[in-house]
Parts: C-alpha cells; structure tokens; sequence
C-alpha cells in the first residue's frame, strides 16, 4: 500500500511547526503557474529524477532525517516518485494525494491553477 496524505492533511502540516520537507516533482515551468510558498519546499522536477537518478535529490531528502511529502499537479508523478523512494529503500515518503490541483480546490486556491 502507498504511503499517502490528503491534501486537507497537508495543509494542516503546513500550519504547524513540524519539520518535513515538501518534495515538488513538478517541471520547473508549471511552478509558475502554482505553488506552495513555504520554507520546507525543496524541488526536483521528475525529468531531472530520472536522468540523475538519488544523486538529484536534494541533500535535504537524501540526509532521510524528515518525513518527505511528494507533489506534483494531480499526483500521478508524485506516487511514481514516492514508490521510487520507496524501493531505493528511503523511510518516511509520502505521496500527497491529488497533487497542488486538488491543494488549490479544496484548501488554498491562491496557489495557483493549471
């Protein structure tokens, strides 16, 4: 079974002080149309993933000291992602369910839509 969150759930992490990291797979282009402002946002678009495989991750992901939440725009790259981490044998990753579209729907529409 995958490792998921809801995004209600991660917006309520994103209230608290937790640390975390937000791991947005997303192409570099489509942040420009949303995104989630906040400090524990690292990204690494899935295309650079693949080419470079763990050595692309950001150092904050591969230390594997903090849960990470995996986004992409509907959380079909995120769950690839997430099941990747997972089989490199990475504990605590988690896929956010729906990906930033659902984010901006049901929670915070000013992060943008696309």
């Amino acid at each position: 079974m995958l490792p998921e969150i809801t995004v209600t759930e991660l917006a309520e992490k994103l209230k608290s002080e937790e640390r975390f990291i937000l791991l947005d797979v997303r192409e570099l282009a489509e942040l420009n149309h949303a995104k989630i402002e906040d400090t524990r946002l690292e990204v690494a678009p899935l295309s650079r993933l693949a080419s470079g495989g763990p050595g692309a991750l950001p150092e904050s992901v591969k230390a594997q000291e903090l849960p990470v939440y995996i986004i992409c725009h509907h959380g079909s790259r995120s769950m690839q992602v997430t099941v990747w981490l997972a089989q490199q044998e990475f504990k605590n990753v988690f896929n956010v369910r729906g990906g930033i579209d659902e984010y901006a729907r049901k929670v915070d529409s000013s992060v943008g839509m696309y």
